[in-house]
């Protein structure tokens, strides 16, 4: 008898404790999904890259959903693939996130995702997509949306070169408006992100202004780049 009292009370002590961290999830969700993605620190050498670059990707981002917990999570565990090409930078902002190859809800919770396969850094349009967290988030594309302005420089990298933007236009534009990622004659690159309600779109461009050597490139850049990696630096 002692026995099985003995079992009902650690299984109510179990299923206590199994609530309480359900709670807690559920309190601190939006808290522990921007942790996880702020503490993604992927190892990205041109060895990675050239390797990644030949891997398959997929364009589907008429199917990407908002980030949740559940695609994080599964994102950090690697069940699937990211295929890490290059990074991105704009040091006015302090924002600094790798660009995966492709877009899909997996790649898109962890990095900025290429909107084309035929996209090459220095060339055309160079259109990358990366999600907004909102709330004054500093990780992944949402400083674009609370600091980015005209005037500021973008800088992308393969490690091997430097690609240098600056922002000549910040407008909103229509979901369904996915003109502005076709290749352009002009040097440009695009960076979409959803607004504040993710019914619209934030879309920043920015204008080919040269490209060098890594180790030629300013010095702040090179450090944004090759020290260890957070999708969202403090200010």
């Amino acid at each position: 008898m002692k026995k099985k009292q003995h079992s009902r009370g650690w299984l109510r002590w179990a299923a206590v404790v199994v609530l309480l961290v359900i709670s807690l999830c559920l309190i601190f969700n939006q808290q522990i999904k921007e942790h996880m993605v702020a503490t993604y620190r992927p190892t990205i050498t041109k060895q990675t890259i050239k390797r990644d670059r030949q891997k398959k990707a997929t364009y589907n981002f008429s199917d990407v959903k908002d980030l949740n917990f559940q695609t994080v999570a599964r994102a950090r565990a690697k069940k699937q693939p990211i295929n890490i090409i290059g990074e991105i930078t704009v040091p006015d902002i302090n924002m600094t996130i790798p660009i995966a190859n492709g877009v899909n809800n997996t790649t898109l919770a962890l990095a900025a995702g290429t909107m084309r396969p035929d996209m090459r850094m220095g060339q055309g349009n160079y259109a990358l997509a990366g999600h907004n967290m909102a709330n004054g988030s500093k990780i992944l594309f949402s400083p674009l949306y609370y600091h980015a302005k005209v005037g500021q420089m973008i800088y992308i990298t393969d490690l091997n070169r430097v690609y240098e933007y600056r922002i000549y236009q910040r407008q909103f534009i229509d979901a369904t408006d996915v003109q502005v990622v076709n290749d352009t004659p002009q040097k440009i690159i695009t960076l979409i992100t959803c607004d504040a309600t993710g019914a619209r779109r934030l879309m920043i461009r920015g204008n080919f202004v040269k490209s060098e050597l890594f180790k030629q490139a300013p010095q702040r850049v090179q450090k944004n780049f090759s020290t260890k990696y957070t999708t969202g630096r403090a200010s």
